[in-house]
C-alpha cells in the first residue's frame, strides 16, 4: 500500500522550482528563432545540454493523444548520422547520462557529460531537432515501450487517479485527457501524423536550448550557432484552447479502480497556471495544510485522530490552469464524506482566520530553505533556465521567484483560500474499487 501512496505524491506533487544562491546566465536568439541560454560554472568539470520544446500533451488532435509523450520515446531512435538504438549507447559511451520527460505543457530532453564532451551534446541535440528517423520500424517499437511504460506506471493501485482528475475537471480543454493518451490513439495513427507532428512542433522556433556547466561563453556560442543554424524555421505555432466555464456549483463524480481495496476521496479545484502571484499563494496554503508530519491535516488527520492512512493538499501547476487537490485514504471505517468534513474544516479556517504567526514564519523558512537548496546542480539550474523561460516568459524568476514568496502575507493566505476553496467551486470524487460487475 505505501509505495503506491508514494507514487501517488511523485505524480501529483511537481513542486514550483525555487532558486539557489544567484545565477548568471547569458541569451540569445539564433536568426532561426532558437532560443539559447547559457550558464557558465567552471567549479566542476561536468556540461548538460538540454532541450525544452514547447510541445506536451495537450497539443494536437483530440482523436490522437499522446503524441508528445510518445515522441519523448521515438526521437531516441536515430537519425541520419545515428544508427538506429545508438543514441542510447553513444551517451554512455562517453561518460554520459541522460533523460527526457514530457508534461502536458512541454517536452524536455538533456544529457550531462564531462565538460570535454560539450560538443558531442550538442551534435545529439541538433540531430533529434535536424533530421531524425521517424518510419515505421521506430513507430512500431516505441508504440510496445509505451503500452508497457502504461502498465508499470497507469494500470497500478491508485495509478488512474490524475486521468480521472483530468476527465472529470476540465471538459473541454485538452488537460481533460491524459498526458499519456489513450494506447487505441497511438495504435490507429498513421506514419505520416507522426511526421506531420514532429514537422509542426519541433521546430527550433519553439524550443530553447539550454548549456550549462564548464564552459566558455564565446565558444560555446560559436559551437551551438556552427550545429543549430542549418536547422530550419517552422511556422509559428498558433493555439486557441477552449476555456472552461467556471465551476458554481459542486459536482460530484466517482471513478473506478480494479486494482485497489480501499477507496479514495478526491476534492479538486482549477486555480491559476504558472507565474501568477494566486498560484504562488496556493503552493503556500498546500505546504501549510500538507507539508510533512507536523502540517496541520497530516498531524489532525493521521497522527492524531488516526482517520487517514495518507492526507494531501496539492497544488499541481500547469500553464493554462493548475490543480489544487485535497487526497485522502481513510483508515478503518472512516468514511469517505468524514475524511473531506475533517479537510473541509481546516479549509474554513483558513478562509475565516489568519494562519498564527508561527505557522507563517515556519512557511517561509521552508521555502527559504527550498531556495536555498534547489538549483544545487548543474541539471537544477538548466531545467529551471528552460521552464522560467518557456512556461513561464520570465528567465530571470531562477533569481527573483523567491522574493515573490517572501511577499505573501497572512492576510494573502485567507484571501486566497477564500477565492478558490470553496465547495461550490470543485469536483468532489470517490475514487473506488471496481466490481467484477462494473
Amino acid at each position: 500500500m505505501k509505495k503506491y501512496l508514494v507514487a501517488f505524491a511523485s505524480l501529483m506533487i511537481l513542486g514550483f522550482p525555487a532558486n539557489a544562491q544567484k545565477v548568471e546566465f547569458t541569451e540569445f536568439d539564433l536568426d532561426n528563432g532558437l532560443h539559447v541560454i547559457m550558464h557558465q560554472d567552471n567549479s566542476a568539470p561536468v556540461v548538460i545540454t538540454s532541450v525544452m520544446y514547447d510541445v506536451g500533451g495537450k497539443d494536437g488532435d483530440r482523436e490522437r493523444t499522446g503524441f508528445a509523450h510518445f515522441f519523448e520515446h521515438l526521437l531516441f531512435e536515430g537519425s541520419e548520422n545515428i544508427g538506429r538504438g545508438e543514441f542510447m549507447k553513444i551517451i554512455p559511451a562517453n561518460g554520459g547520462t541522460f533523460n527526457a520527460n514530457t508534461s502536458q505543457d512541454r517536452t524536455y530532453y538533456y544529457e550531462i557529460f564531462p565538460s570535454n564532451k560539450l560538443e558531442l551534446g550538442l551534435w545529439l541535440e541538433s540531430e533529434r531537432m535536424l533530421h531524425p528517423v521517424i518510419d515505421q520500424v521506430g513507430v512500431d517499437t516505441q508504440n510496445e515501450v509505451v503500452k508497457e511504460e502504461k502498465r508499470q506506471r497507469y494500470d497500478q493501485p491508485y495509478g488512474g487517479i490524475l486521468e480521472a482528475i483530468g476527465s472529470n475537471l476540465f471538459k473541454v480543454h485538452p488537460y481533460k485527457d491524459p498526458n499519456i493518451g489513450y494506447m487505441e490513439h497511438l495504435d490507429a495513427a498513421t506514419l505520416e501524423e507522426f511526421n506531420a507532428y514532429f514537422d509542426k512542433y519541433y521546430g527550433p522556433n519553439n524550443a530553447v536550448l539550454i548549456v550549462a556547466g564548464d564552459i566558455d561563453l564565446e565558444k560555446t556560442k560559436t559551437l551551438v550557432t556552427d550545429y543549430f543554424s542549418e536547422v530550419q524555421a517552422r511556422p509559428e505555432v498558433v493555439r486557441n484552447f477552449p476555456q472552461e466555464t467556471p465551476i458554481t456549483e459542486t459536482i460530484k463524480a466517482k471513478a473506478y479502480d480494479k486494482n485497489i481495496q480501499i477507496p479514495a476521496i478526491i476534492a479538486t479545484y482549477r486555480t491559476p497556471g504558472y507565474g501568477k502571484r494566486d498560484a504562488y499563494v496556493l503552493d503556500m496554503i498546500s505546504s501549510y495544510l500538507s507539508g510533512g508530519k507536523s502540517s496541520v491535516l497530516y498531524k489532525k488527520i493521521v497522527d492524531e485522530q488516526k482517520q487517514a492512512l495518507t492526507i494531501q493538499a496539492v497544488n499541481l501547476g500547469q500553464k493554462d490552469y493548475s490543480v489544487f487537490a485535497l487526497f485522502g485514504i481513510p483508515q478503518g471505517e472512516t468514511e469517505l464524506s468524514t475524511l473531506l468534513a475533517e479537510m473541509d474544516e481546516e479549509i474554513v479556517k483558513m478562509q475565516t482566520e489568519l494562519i498564527s504567526e508561527r505557522d507563517y514564519q515556519k512557511l517561509l523558512n521552508q521555502f527559504e530553505n527550498q531556495f536555498v537548496n534547489s538549483n544545487s546542480s548543474i541539471a537544477g539550474i538548466a531545467s529551471s533556465l528552460a521552464t522560467y523561460y518557456l512556461l513561464y516568459g520570465n528567465v530571470n524568476l531562477i533569481n527573483e521567484e523567491i522574493d515573490i514568496y517572501r511577499s505573501i502575507t497572512r492576510e494573502d493566505i485567507r484571501d486566497v483560500a477564500k477565492k478558490y476553496l470553496s465547495p461550490n467551486q470543485r469536483v468532489e470524487l470517490e475514487y473506488l474499487p471496481k466490481k467484477d460487475d462494473q
